[in-house]
């Protein structure tokens, strides 16, 4: 799943995060915090290269809409991760939730292709957190978004 091999033994970013061991995600990590929904949806993978923080999607034939496309429900779900994995890409792993979420839908994607998110993070401040991005079918743009996290107490709610 990578042009590059960056495993390295520390996750993209401090918290908790699973590294992924077997093929075909192998140096790629994994969000071990809780979200039903998130799980159901994915799963969704983050890893950092040399551009910076780089998520990865490979949507099932469970994340097709009725035209055999990848649902524009799961495209945003993705972005919502990489949402959070960009957020927090200066350090930490980000405890909030998404206050608001833009998205733009470019192009179709397939299930079965690998999709990956990248984006930057415009503000980080105590409270607010705005970060754009896009997702990508190789270098076909799918999608393009933005949205805003707001930080909470306690455990991960992404």
């Amino acid at each position: 799943m990578s042009d590059h091999d960056t495993s390295t033994a520390q996750p993209p970013i401090r918290g908790s995060f699973i590294q992924e061991e077997q093929a075909p995600w192998q140096g790629w990590w994994k969000w071990s915090g809780h979200d039903p929904f998130e799980d159901a949806s994915g799963p969704f993978f983050v890893r950092r290269d040399e551009n910076g923080i780089v998520t990865g999607f490979m949507p099932e034939a469970k994340n097709a809409n009725g035209h055999g496309t990848v649902h524009g429900g799961a495209l945003m779900t993705f972005a919502d991760y990489t949402l959070f994995m960009i957020g927090g890409s200066d350090g930490d792993e980000v405890t909030g939730v998404t206050v608001t979420m833009n998205c733009e839908f470019v192009s179709a994607a397939a299930p079965g292709q690998l999709l990956t998110g990248r984006g930057e993070c415009v503000r980080s401040g105590r409270s607010l957190i705005f970060v754009r991005g896009m997702i990508y079918s190789g270098e076909e743009t799918v999608m393009s978004f933005s949205g805003t996290i707001k930080r909470t107490k306690g455990s991960s709610a992404h």
